[in-house]
């Protein structure tokens, strides 16, 4: 049995049972691919993939319980190389963070700043998706870190830990009514903000459900004529005259948005939490721990160690 052989397996539930998508994420042959997951059926004297004729199809029952070993022995492995990195080239490596657009735009940059000056011999690697892409990465081994407002704290072998609460803003052209409004100091409403078309996130991202929660409470409807992924495109549109905006109040910058006017409306909505999430049971080299403090100063490294301990849905004190 050797680290290829399971690297196979795991790549071949990974990308679908395509053999030949597997081969070009190991950098080698379909045919190789398969004489390594064979090699490793034989050993073990037990089928893994259910197959038609030379494909695979699926896992056997076989298969889905020894997969979490696999998973697991490769995840020790890459511990062990991490391990041998830290102490054998001491604030040297690389760090790879995943984060939607508006964490990657808003939230992160001064942390970046500071840890680049701090670590320079770290090479940072910034991949951006949705919370759900920043989880498969995190997961797949594909990211060290990852900084979302929703989906991870759903996944039983993330550690997801709590960074900072943030509410959202209304924003609009200077001369809309909302802005006439907010100027004779009246108090934005659900009412009235359902009066007018709507630009705001695509579901899944950036605090969208508290948005949605918030009128079906009050059963009112609400026309959102345009959806996007960050707040960067929102702003755009909303400036065009589309419609009112929706967006993290964190995204609203007085010195770039000259042209619109930002209504407070912490009130009409939950407040939202950022968290920054590991894979439980990796190895954190010693600047990642510093890069997560540096990004959310009340998160020590002991705490963080405290919540990796710590059983899926145990309350590790933070």
């Amino acid at each position: 049995m050797n680290l290829q052989q399971l690297r196979s397996v795991r790549e071949a539930v990974r990308q679908g049972f395509n053999l030949t998508t597997v081969a070009e994420v190991l950098h080698t042959s379909q045919p190789g691919v398969s004489r390594q997951i064979r090699e490793l059926e034989e050993e073990i004297g037990i089928e893994l993939f259910v197959r038609a004729g030379k494909r695979l199809t699926g896992l056997t029952p076989p298969g889905e319980t020894v997969l979490p070993m696999i998973e697991r022995l490769l995840q020790e492995a890459h511990n062990i190389r991490c391990a041998g990195q830290e102490f054998a080239a001491q604030g040297k490596g690389t760090l790879t963070i995943a984060a939607t657009h508006s964490q990657a735009r808003y939230a992160l940059p001064d942390a970046v700043r500071d840890f680049s000056r701090r670590y320079p011999q770290v090479a940072l690697r910034l991949k951006q998706g949705t919370p759900q892409q920043v989880a498969e990465l995190l997961l797949s081994g594909e990211a060290d870190i990852g900084v979302a407002t929703e989906a991870l704290a759903g996944y039983a072998d993330l550690v997801a830990l709590p960074c900072y609460s943030w509410t959202h803003a209304v924003i609009v052209p200077p001369d809309h009514p909302l802005a006439h409004d907010a100027e004779a100091g009246a108090a934005l409403t659900l009412e009235r903000l359902a009066a007018f078309p709507i630009v705001t996130y695509e579901p899944g991202y950036t605090g969208r459900s508290h948005i949605d929660e918030a009128f079906a409470r009050r059963q009112l409807n609400f026309d959102v004529v345009l959806s996007a992924m960050d707040a960067d495109v929102i702003k755009t549109y909303v400036e065009l005259g589309m419609g009112v905006g929706i967006i993290a109040a964190i995204a609203c910058d007085e010195a770039r948005d000259t042209a619109l006017k930002v209504v407070d409306a912490r009130h009409l909505f939950a407040a939202n939490m950022t968290r920054l999430a590991v894979r439980r049971g990796s190895f954190l080299r010693g600047f990642v721990f510093d890069f997560i403090q540096t990004f959310a100063p009340p998160l020590s490294r002991e705490q963080v160690q405290r919540a990796m301990a710590a059983l899926p849905g145990e309350d590790a004190g933070l």
